[in-house]
């Protein structure tokens, strides 16, 4: 099993705690991979974390997939790079943004958001599923950040499309007796909050549970390996196949919740805007 003391060896080096791994316990090593941790490099003074690569990376792959895009499409030329990515966005402002904005309008204008988001989310989860890569929306500060840009299009936009008056009018049903009303908009506005943090807790809880499962068979081998090697050799066909059938969940899941986040941000919004609707 010479792949465990290599491991331990990566995970107490960029654990960012900079405390050795015991090395009774594989599952530290492995876990490290959902643990953000400094790079050792800096930029402008302040250290640079190794998600924060993996989310310019993202972006870099955004500029780089959908470069030309929009021209090809104008144009009705383009090679099958073009196609695909010109069905994704028809699909995203047709089917999921059109029909929860109402207005046209509105819907264009908000589009590159949720275009951006969606891409953005999914090309993380991605990075997470290559060998030394890194999901970077298993660290709550990637999807806080988002659902915080979410919380605020819905309170900016809402005030912006209805009134800044009437937007918290909005927020309580109408006929309410007057006695009900300063406690139902303290409900309301408990919801209004709620909404982003649901945001928050479901794509960070979902990235990182998937990888404590998959990281959880993988370490099996190296779990009934340590102290007896012949074991972990009959282990290990069993691990990995459980392993590799996760890992193709996953790359399932990283669409699944990269569509998840942004209709919910879309219906979110949406709500905000045309409370009527």
């Amino acid at each position: 099993m010479s792949i465990l003391p290599t491991l331990l060896a990566a995970a107490s080096t960029s654990g960012g705690g900079g405390h050795a791994v015991d090395p009774a316990k594989p599952f530290d090593a492995l876990f490290a991979h959902v643990i953000p941790h400094a790079t050792g490099m800096e930029l402008f003074g302040l250290p640079i974390w190794n998600i924060q690569i993996f989310q310019a990376l993202s972006v870099f792959l955004i500029f780089v997939c959908f470069a030309g895009v929009a021209r090809a499409v104008r144009n009705g030329t383009g090679g099958k790079r073009a196609k695909i990515a010109a069905g994704f966005v028809d699909y995203i402002v047709e089917d999921m943004v059109a029909p929860n904005i109402h207005e046209r309008k509105h819907a264009r204008a908000l589009a590159p958001l949720f275009l951006s988001f969606f891409f953005f989310v999914l090309f993380m989860n991605m990075f997470g599923l290559v060998p030394f890569g890194a999901t970077a929306t298993a660290s709550v500060y990637v999807p806080a950040a988002m659902a915080g840009m979410t919380f605020l299009v819905m309170l900016l936009g809402g005030m912006i499309v209805q009134g800044p008056i009437k937007f918290w009018v909005n927020l309580l049903p109408h006929g309410l007796p007057a006695w009900l009303i300063p406690l139902m908009f303290i409900v309301e506005l408990i919801g209004l909050c709620v909404k982003p943090f649901a945001l928050m807790v479901r794509l960070t809880a979902n990235m990182v549970g998937g990888h404590l499962v998959l990281l959880s068979f993988m370490g099996l081998m190296f779990f009934f390996g340590y102290g007896s090697p012949g074991t972990g050799w009959v282990v290990a066909p069993a691990s990995v196949g459980m392993s590799v059938f996760i890992m193709i969940i996953e790359g399932f899941v990283a669409l699944l919740q990269a569509y998840i986040f942004t209709l919910l941000s879309i219906i979110f919004v949406g709500a905000s805007l045309h409370p009527d609707h």
